[in-house]
């Protein structure tokens, strides 16, 4: 779905940085701000700071005199209001509204989510256009949350709604270490196991079979391999170094 954040009469330039890098984020990047207290507020550089490099976002966000302007070409408007207003639109929590928007069957909308200035809030007049009040559910004796924020919350339970990303693994996956190179990590291993006495080669039992299993769970790399068989080195020169033949 055409998703826009619109910020109406914002009054702090990091304010407008902040939910550029909000949106950014998410995967949303299409901000509008109708009547800002700067008109240049997108190039000041308290805004750029705040954006932590969501220059992209500013570039693309557009500054409009009034909110008609920012809503064309919307068809479903959400109000950010935390107080319900008489004769409004119903209060709904933002994952029980996003949930109806995006069931099966659901019509595609163009979302446009409202947010008012840092110390008023939202407008009467402007929540009443609205077909829904969005209320972030916080703790009953402290509900204030900055504006930021609140953008934060909004595009984070739109986004999973929506389908949400894939956790990224910070670290890539390691290649796998083959099956000779386990054997003959295993074979060096058994030596070693001898040689300072651990495994008597008259009687194994089951210790090699069971280091066998033991290492194949762990899906060794060949990092891992070179590091054991480094082990296995360091106990069989230990060996050497104490037996009465090299005294």
């Amino acid at each position: 779905m055409q998703t826009r954040f619109i910020l109406i009469e914002t009054s702090h330039a990091g304010n407008v940085g902040a939910a550029a890098r909000a949106l950014k984020v998410m995967g949303f990047d299409d901000l509008v701000l109708v009547a800002p207290r700067w008109p240049n507020v997108l190039r000041k550089e308290e805004t750029i700071q705040r954006a932590s490099g969501a220059n992209d976002v500013l570039t693309k966000a557009r500054v409009v005199n009034t909110l008609d302007e920012a809503l064309a070409g919307v068809t479903h408007l959400c109000a950010t209001a935390m107080t319900p207003r008489d004769f409004g639109p119903p209060t709904r929590s933002p994952r029980d509204h996003f949930a109806e928007l995006t069931k099966p069957g659901a019509p595609e909308q163009s979302v446009a989510f409202l947010f008012g200035c840092e110390r008023f809030g939202m407008k009467n007049e402007d929540v009443y256009r609205c077909h829904v009040a969005l209320s972030i559910p916080t703790h009953p004796q402290f509900g204030s949350l900055n504006l930021g924020s609140a953008i934060q919350v909004i595009a984070y339970d739109w986004r999973v709604a929506l389908g949400g990303f894939a956790v990224q693994d910070v670290i890539a996956p390691a290649d796998k270490a083959d099956a000779q190179q386990v054997a003959g990590m295993l074979t060096h291993w058994e030596q070693a196991l001898t040689d300072i006495g651990f495994l008597d080669p008259a009687a194994p039992k089951k210790l090699m079979p069971r280091l066998n299993q033991l290492f194949n769970r762990v899906d060794l790399s060949p990092e891992e391999i070179h590091i054991l068989r480094g082990v296995a080195k360091a106990m069989i020169q230990t060996a050497e170094s104490k037996s009465p033949a090299k005294r």
